[in-house]
């Protein structure tokens, strides 16, 4: 890939950032404090993904994924959500019989992203900032961002390369990322 096609699209250095400079997408900043609701069901979500946003994937394969992502397709707002412990009780005939949720505490929300925290770090990849939820665009021609996904294994099958949380995995879609966004020229 052409260094110009690049440019126009932002500089490698920001293809590979967790944007820390960077500032939420303006929708989140009308909104403050906790919310009791989960991420998906943030009222910023809901409105970024009318305007065509969808949240990162929240499986530990793609830990990484906004890190490579194109800068110009990734967005991100900081969590308000609150993740719930919910515990059930059953009785004998396995009828549920009472539910509690609670919030999650600080140590339990860490617990949480630590499996991600190990890939990235194993991937020589710094840690991703606290407090933000990723969402991201498709870039090219593909309707959606499940649709890129699909796209990226099917040319780690083609390559020969493993889906899985490894250096190989991370430059081939850091390359087909690149290869996507050129197909949709300069965002605007």
């Amino acid at each position: 890939m052409a260094r110009d096609s690049v440019d126009s699209l932002g500089s490698w250095g920001s293809w590979g950032s967790w944007d820390e400079g960077g500032t939420p997408h303006p929708l989140a900043l009308r909104r403050s404090g906790r919310s009791e609701q989960e991420p998906d069901r943030l009222p910023e979500v809901r409105e970024l993904e009318v305007l065509g946003w969808e949240p990162a994937p929240g499986e530990t394969l793609w830990a990484f994924l906004p890190y490579v992502w194109p800068p110009a397709y990734r967005t991100w707002i900081p969590d308000r959500s609150t993740h719930w412990a919910v515990e059930t009780r059953l009785d004998g005939h396995g009828h549920v019989t009472d539910v509690e949720a609670a919030p999650l505490d600080d140590p339990d929300l860490h617990d949480l992203d630590r499996e991600a925290e190990e890939v990235l770090t194993a991937l020589g990849l710094p840690p991703r900032p606290p407090g933000r939820l990723w969402l991201l665009r498709p870039p090219g021609s593909l309707p959606t961002v499940g649709a890129t996904l699909d796209r990226l294994r099917d040319a780690a099958r083609e390559h020969g390369v493993e889906a899985t949380p490894s250096a190989d995995f991370l430059a081939l879609v850091r390359t087909e990322l690149a290869a996507l966004a050129a197909e949709s020229g300069p965002v605007t």
